[in-house]
């Protein structure tokens, strides 16, 4: 172990600026939001995401995302939770063991091509229970039908938009499934995170642009009625941020 104070430095980053050298100490609150957003920078490009699983499923989240979601599941109490991007199936099922946990509510997992390996998994599941799939693009007006009729006016219902990122989508999948939270619920918006991942080295250059973050600004100053929620980034480790919608009550 080096002496104390002996090597500052390890202690601080040290930034370059048009205004000359910067010294943060790594434990400031400023010093904590920057290594946070390093650490998913560098923890995005390693593909952490990939290497979890949720009750013997791959789920494509990290964790500190799924403990802000089951505090929300909780606060909330929903008996529908939707979502968009059914994956292998990780993500419903997590939803699903929060709900089993509260003893009500069902998930609804939309997914445009929903393999026969991740129906069969998730029907065999013990979760499987409360999950229905549905086959589809998340914004084919059928697809949106099937939804409505699956959705009882009494249900307490919570949306998570996780399936195709691109700004003009996402964008889609808010204004076809935004309206069906109920006031004092959410919409989830994934993967806003791509904004400041377009220079990675697997990133892309139209991300810049073309990611959930802008299409996520541009619902809020259309629809007053949501508003984001930074509680629920208050960890900084997120891929969610900005994402987390609240319906304000009526």
């Amino acid at each position: 172990m080096p002496a104390p104070g002996r090597y500052l430095k390890q202690n601080a980053f040290i930034l370059e600026t048009k205004e000359g050298r910067r010294e943060i100490p790594i434990y400031s609150e400023e010093g904590f939001e920057l290594l946070s957003h390093l650490w998913v920078r560098s923890a995005w490009q390693q593909k952490i995401y990939a290497r979890l699983t949720w009750m013997g499923i791959p789920i494509y989240q990290i964790p500190e995302d799924l403990l802000m979601l089951q505090e929300l599941v909780f606060r909330v109490q929903p008996t529908v939770i939707l979502e968009t991007g059914t994956a292998h199936g990780g993500s419903a099922t997590f939803y699903a063991s929060m709900l089993d946990l509260l003893g009500k509510g069902r998930v609804l997992s939309l997914g445009l091509h929903i393999t026969e390996e991740a129906r069969r998994t998730i029907e065999a599941h013990p979760m499987g229970r409360r999950i229905t799939l549905i086959p589809g693009s998340s914004t084919d007006s059928g697809v949106r039908a099937r939804i409505r009729e699956l959705i009882r006016p009494e249900d307490k219902v919570l949306v998570a938009l996780d399936s195709d990122h691109s700004s003009s989508h996402v964008r889609a999948e808010l204004e076809a499934y935004a309206p069906l939270v109920t006031p004092g619920s959410y919409a989830v918006v994934f993967d806003g995170i791509m904004e400041v991942l377009a220079d990675a080295p697997d990133g892309k250059s139209k991300w810049t642009t073309d990611n959930p973050s802008s299409a996520v600004r541009d619902f809020l100053s259309a629809h007053p009625e949501f508003e984001a929620d930074p509680h629920y980034n208050r960890l900084r480790v997120t891929y969610c941020p900005g994402g987390f919608l609240r319906r304000k009550a009526s």
